[in-house]
């Protein structure tokens, strides 16, 4: 899998919109972390020093302008992307003002805020988004097509089966239990039971898998949830 072309912290505390943010934004290809608060964000960004950040000004805590302010105080020029339901001008003017790069007023389409990452990343030097290419055995998957091939073959997957396959392979080999995978593919939905996880793997497996009755790939892990093994294993 080929590394990130950068990382954003996003400091949010919507979680139901914070998850659907990295999920998004990792699909890019970018690297991601999340603070549900401001003073946790504060001190995220102090110590991992993100390319980017996404910012609410609406947080507890230690509201979005504040957190901006101590961190151009600390002389911190990150990237930041602030995150406003306010439509007041004089609310932009202070974000600007206080060190904000360029702002997306709520509620905003996934793909404005996407364009507006790329725009600042670029402005401040991060190299623009790669062909975002993923291999594991005889499978590839491009995330910025949407398509997937396994040997010299076109496999075509469901929206939900291929956002399933990229939270896996996001999380390189670790586990994915199916209330994680129900909340970041399907946005934990009350109508949306556990099974449903459980099929659409199946479904993974019998589309991906060399044999879907033995997996190489895509593995339960007992009584824990789900996650993606790279490499061939031994049978």
């Amino acid at each position: 899998m080929t590394a990130p072309i950068g990382r954003i912290l996003v400091i949010e505390d919507n979680e139901d919109l914070a998850f659907g943010l990295r999920n998004n934004l990792e699909i890019e290809g970018y690297g991601v972390e999340l603070a549900t608060d401001g003073q946790l964000g504060l001190a995220r960004a102090r110590e991992v020093q993100p390319d980017l950040i996404v910012l609410d000004l609406m947080l507890p805590s230690l509201d979005g302008y504040r957190v901006l302010r101590e961190l151009r105080q600390d002389g911190n020029t990150v990237p930041v992307v602030i995150l406003t339901a306010r439509t007041e001008e004089a609310d932009k003017v202070r974000g600007f003002r206080l060190g904000a790069d360029d702002y997306v007023t709520k509620p905003f389409g996934i793909l404005e805020l996407i364009a507006r990452v790329e725009a600042v990343m670029r402005r401040s030097g991060v190299a623009a988004r790669p062909a975002h290419t993923i291999r594991f055995g005889d499978v590839t998957i491009d995330a910025a097509t949407r398509t997937v091939r396994k040997r010299d073959h076109a496999v075509a997957l469901t929206p939900m089966e291929f956002d399933l396959l990229l939270a896996l392979v996001k999380r390189q080999g670790a586990v994915a239990s199916r209330l994680d995978l129900l909340k970041e593919v399907w946005g934990h939905a009350s109508t949306v039971l556990t099974r449903t996880v459980d099929t659409h793997v199946a479904e993974l497996r019998r589309k991906l898998e060399d044999d879907p009755s033995q997996p190489q790939h895509i593995l339960t892990s007992r009584k824990a949830g789900y996650r993606l093994e790279q490499n061939e294993r031994s049978r």
